[in-house]
């Protein structure tokens, strides 16, 4: 298991976002969180990850390390997609130079390697991010929204790079308002009733 909640809520401005939603997410297994815009996917995603700043209800346990991405382009602007990169993986021992720009180039950024990233489109923004999953040993990956901003090649991609991690044994819980269309067995979480699908 990678993944546990139990009886998870979340009330914010007085109304209740989600309650009583249980999960117990395995290796292997791919699910996305379903619900209407502002039932709090986003901030489901931020409790599972240990990042919320919102007191909820209910417990999470992580049995195994994590790379959270966020909708919101994690990239500084005064460094290069390089820099960037290797910025976030400096906590992960054994990414070379060379697997860097490996990884930018599976995005389609080879020649932008040095590009301040304030230059760069807000789609190449995104497939910055998007290359830290060719830079991750996380097992389990939580990603909100992770093809907003990128073209029918990008979101290509980044379902080869999914699949590839769920048949690795790894898990991957997301949201997403276009269709994925990775040919592996989709479980979907409602908001609204809490169940697993």
């Amino acid at each position: 298991m990678l993944l546990r909640a139990r009886e998870l809520g979340l009330e914010r401005g007085g109304r209740q976002l989600f309650s009583g939603i249980e999960l117990a997410l395995q290796r292997g297994q791919l699910v996305q969180v379903e619900g209407a815009n502002g039932a709090g996917k986003t901030s489901l995603l931020r409790i599972l990850a240990g990042l919320s700043r919102y007191g909820f209800s209910g417990s999470v346990e992580r049995f195994a390390p994590q790379l959270f991405l966020g909708h919101q382009s994690a990239v500084k602007g005064l460094l290069t997609p390089r820099e960037n990169l290797a910025w976030h993986v400096a906590g992960e021992a054994g990414f070379s130079p060379e697997a860097i720009d490996a990884a930018l180039a599976a995005v389609s950024l080879y020649g932008y390697e040095d590009v301040p990233s304030h230059a760069l489109s807000a789609g190449q923004h995104r497939r910055v991010n998007l290359a830290r999953l060719f830079l991750t040993r996380a097992p389990l990956w939580l990603l909100d929204e992770p093809f907003t901003a990128i073209d029918r090649a990008g979101v290509a991609v980044l379902e080869a790079r999914l699949l590839a991690h769920l048949q690795q044994g790894g898990g991957v819980l997301l949201t997403s308002h276009q269709p994925i269309a990775v040919a592996y067995p989709l479980l979907r979480l409602d908001l609204a009733t809490g169940a697993l699908q």
